[in-house]
């Protein structure tokens, strides 16, 4: 009922909701550029298609990837999220989301 705790409120949740679509938007940049950049053994580039992270909303991204890739990434990088790819975006931060991107580009290679 106090409009300045509402105002705050709102406020706030803006900000984290402008904080998850920017790390939407940074891991979907990032992941497409270690696309480019990576070369599989065969000399091939993916073609896989990463628009999806940035049309989602809300605090989960789907990412597409296999139970078999979220498997290395557990397994290889030590990055969990449920079995379908899902991750929490709540969870990315400028301090982590290099690393999530380039081990998101290992297992799609």
């Amino acid at each position: 009922s106090d409009p300045a705790l509402k105002s705050l409120w709102l406020s706030e949740c803006k900000g984290m909701a402008d904080r998850i679509q920017s790390m939407r938007l940074s891991l979907r940049q990032k992941v497409e550029a270690g696309m480019l950049a990576a070369t599989p053994i065969d000399g091939s580039k993916s073609r896989k298609n990463w628009s999806h992270i940035t049309e989602q909303i809300g605090m989960f991204c789907y990412t597409g990837l296999s139970l078999e890739q979220v498997q290395r990434l557990r397994n290889e990088f030590h990055i969990y999220c449920t079995d379908d790819g899902r991750f929490s975006m709540a969870g990315i931060n400028e301090s982590n989301i290099d690393y999530l991107a380039q081990a998101m580009v290992a297992v799609s290679n």
